[in-house]
């Protein structure tokens, strides 16, 4: 069913439209562009509803809906919360989805979807059975952030050289995401911290060589072809993915700017076009409090396990 959003809510939405013309649609790689759709339509058509979409140790292996591990990345709260999340994926697809190829990326598309829910869930069960408290369990996750968390380690791996820029401090990619992780959570609470760190272990998993090899492997086994690796020229000499970019636009964002710096170029052009300003809330994902009828469920689950 349609969701419908209350009057005025859909700024995020309109600011999107716009920012995805201002880069031209033919400029964003299919892959980057079908994910972008996707999450758009389930915005606008969700699946399910928000509280039956989102991950959690509760829902997904103690009542065994392992459904939202597929839905939960798919998902997002609110118009900014999509918003947000989509325009970083434009600028981590325009650089990866070139570097890997269309095919290879999509894999690692799913990959990286599928286990981030996984690596989430391992993550706070642990954390659950280590401070003896089941709330960890209860603690329900929802939005594409987690994986864009794990592209980002995946394209900074690919260009070292690079800086992105923090609360508008220089920071050398290979610390990037631990600054953006803790920073994020400074400011904005609200967020999935679990979640965001399931995002970088999955994106070093990859990088460190396991998860590659293997996603290597299964694609060797299931496609023959050129499918079976990415894309060749995908190495770690160093040299900056932006000399790689697809044609677009030279005057929006301008040539030589680092991925953060294209990414809030965009953002302030897109506020600015419409005197408008954002909510105080940061581009990636959102963590949704259990709900309140489930605390005498959550009671009954502790005295369970301290039996």
């Amino acid at each position: 069913m349609m969701r419908n959003p209350r009057r005025g809510a859909n700024l995020g939405l309109v600011l999107l439209a716009s920012q995805i013309f201002q880069v031209g649609i033919d400029n964003i790689p299919p892959v980057t562009l079908a994910t972008l759709g996707l999450n758009v339509y389930l915005f606008l058509f969700p699946a399910a509803p928000l509280m039956s979409a989102c991950v959690s140790v509760q829902e997904a292996y103690w009542h065994r809906d392992w459904r939202r591990l597929l839905l939960s990345p798919f998902h997002h709260v609110d118009d900014w919360h999509l918003y947000y999340n989509m325009l970083s994926l434009i600028w981590k697809g325009k650089k990866l989805e070139q570097r890997l190829g269309g095919p290879w990326f999509a894999y690692l598309l799913g990959v990286f979807s599928l286990l981030t829910g996984l690596v989430y869930l391992l993550l706070e069960a642990g954390l659950a059975e280590l401070t003896g408290d089941w709330s960890y369990g209860m603690q329900c996750a929802v939005g594409f952030s987690g994986v864009l968390f794990g592209l980002k380690v995946v394209n900074n791996h690919y260009n070292p050289g690079d800086v992105t820029h923090v609360l508008g401090f220089p920071v050398a990619n290979r610390h990037a995401c631990w600054v953006e992780l803790v920073a994020i959570h400074i400011i904005a609470p609200g967020t999935s911290f679990v979640g965001h760190l399931a995002g970088i272990l999955v994106g070093l998993l990859y990088t460190m060589g396991p998860l590659k090899k293997a996603m290597t492997t299964c694609a060797g086994l299931v496609a023959a072809g050129g499918f079976s690796q990415p894309a060749s020229h995908f190495s770690s000499s160093g040299v900056s993915g932006r000399r790689n970019y697809p044609a677009y636009d030279s005057t929006y964002p301008p040539r030589g700017m680092s991925e953060e710096e294209q990414y809030q170029a965009a953002l302030r052009a897109s506020l600015n076009d419409r005197g408008g300003s954002a909510p105080s809330r940061p581009e990636y994902g959102f963590q949704i409090p259990p709900d309140p009828t489930s605390e005498e469920i959550r009671r009954r689950r502790l005295q369970r396990f301290a039996n």
